[in-house]
């Protein structure tokens, strides 16, 4: 059974910087491309950023690139987003998912278009606040 657990959730400043873990267990987490997520209260989830399941490709929504990294340990099975220059608007519940199925990865823009619709499995999600 997947299981997907989110860390690293915190109460910041504008400007500081968090870095997000996402621990999986009972899957072959080196087969799979994985993603971060977030929903801010009142809003739709939004996908934010999604890595291969090699970590040789990622891909960012347009407000996050440049502030935030998603990066992936296959050896510890984890799964990290760095999150640098955070804004107030950042706040939000973040959630790590992994897509339905291994070497799955798309190009282009598909994951902001699309959104979840490749995702099948999905943590519990961690708070961020980011006050100003």
């Amino acid at each position: 059974q997947v299981h997907l657990v989110e860390s690293g959730g915190d109460l910041v400043q504008a400007g500081a910087s968090l870095r997000l873990s996402c621990a999986a267990s009972g899957f072959t987490f080196s087969s799979y491309a994985m993603g971060w997520f977030r929903q801010a209260p009142g809003k739709e989830r939004e996908f934010i950023a999604a890595i291969s399941w090699s970590g040789i490709f990622t891909y960012y929504i347009y407000s996050v690139k440049g502030r935030f990294t998603i990066s992936r340990d296959n050896a510890k099975n984890t799964v990290y987003l760095q999150m640098n220059s955070l804004k107030p608007e950042d706040t939000a519940v973040y959630y790590c998912a992994a897509v339905k199925k291994p070497f799955l990865w798309r190009t282009g823009s598909y994951y902001s278009t699309v959104g979840s619709a490749d995702f099948g499995s999905w943590g519990q999600g961690t708070q961020v606040t980011v006050s100003s």
